[in-house]
């Protein structure tokens, strides 16, 4: 086996490769019936939570720009304050420097 062959071998090894990313690329956008659905925009969202108890947590949910305040505990979930209006980001101010 001279040079060539080994070259010859990589770029196989590499077309192949490539293939299979593409493959895995295009299941992704696409989904596939029955295996994988596609990414799509998702609705819901977690934007904070904050432990009280070991068993005991508050989760603030987005949902379509509207935010609810959910207390989740063993027993169950329970909203503390629903119909909040979503903040966008450039109104959220960033935490104050400290100057020592």
């Amino acid at each position: 086996m001279d040079v060539l062959d080994f070259a010859r071998y990589f770029a196989a090894l590499l077309l192949v490769l490539g293939l299979i990313g593409a493959a895995g690329l295009a299941t992704r956008k696409f989904g596939v019936p029955g295996l994988a659905k596609p990414i799509r925009t998702r609705r819901i969202h977690i934007v904070e939570t904050l432990m009280l108890s070991p068993r005991q947590k508050i989760a603030l949910i987005r949902r379509d720009d509207v935010e609810h305040l959910v207390m989740i505990t063993p027993n169950g979930a329970s909203v503390i304050e629903n119909g909040i209006v979503a903040k966008s980001a450039s109104e959220i101010a960033p935490p104050a420097e400290q100057v020592p």
